[in-house]
């Protein structure tokens, strides 16, 4: 598949305003579509398993990293809405608009809860199932952010690379999870787990900025 990148001086909506070969069109949309349906299905899951384990281990970290999962059923949900109709290019803007939010909304809550763990709040419990569940999505999400940029950037479509990167962003912090919840688990170091949370809270506020400027296309 051929990846279309804005040519020298050019800004990221420029690049996108050229479209694909009419023929090419239809199957990229199609594949778009069911990669955002297995992020979807796999974030539910993901989100189902952080959340608890984290709520019973009182961990920050997989609270936010729940939460980001979340977050990434609602931005691969704008995505689908996007392209469920035949001029997806029309509701690009407000797509990409959620995405940003989503990731503000995280970087706000999970920056504060982090805050307040470190502050003297409660101390983050061992998670034997948080740990498996980050290593198994250090594994998945690349391959699916993967797949996912590359029929982005066929389409010329910023929201759909954008929801790429919001699974990208989930294997940085499916790293910073993992070796959070390691370090609290194996060495004792509780403040290890706050500290994973401030970090993806930071990541989050990044490409929150940059969903929300547009400058997620190339």
């Amino acid at each position: 598949m051929n990846e279309l990148a804005p040519t020298s001086g050019g800004t990221c909506d420029e690049a996108c305003r050229t479209a694909p070969p009419s023929a090419d069109r239809p199957r990229l949309v199609r594949r778009v579509r069911l990669l955002v349906a297995a992020t979807i299905a796999y974030n539910l899951v993901e989100a189902a398993v952080a959340l608890t384990a984290g709520n019973l281990v009182s961990s920050t970290a997989l609270i936010g990293f729940g939460l980001d999962s979340v977050i990434e059923v609602a931005s691969a949900t704008a995505v689908a809405w996007q392209f469920s109709t035949a001029d997806h290019r029309a509701r690009e803007r407000t797509a990409l608009r959620v995405i940003a939010l989503s990731f503000f909304a995280l970087a706000a809550y999970v920056g504060t809860e982090s805050v307040r763990a470190l502050a003297g709040g409660a101390e983050a419990g061992h998670s034997t199932a948080g740990i498996v569940l980050a290593a198994v999505s250090l594994a998945v999400m690349p391959w699916l952010s993967l797949a996912q940029r590359r029929a982005g950037r066929a389409l010329n479509s910023a929201s759909a690379v954008a929801d790429s990167k919001q699974t990208m962003l989930c294997t940085y912090l499916s790293a910073v999870l993992l070796g959070g919840l390691l370090l609290n688990g194996l060495l004792g170091w509780s403040w290890a787990d706050p500290l994973a949370g401030l970090v993806i809270a930071g990541v989050a506020g990044v490409e929150g900025g940059r969903a929300w400027r547009g400058e997620s296309c190339c």
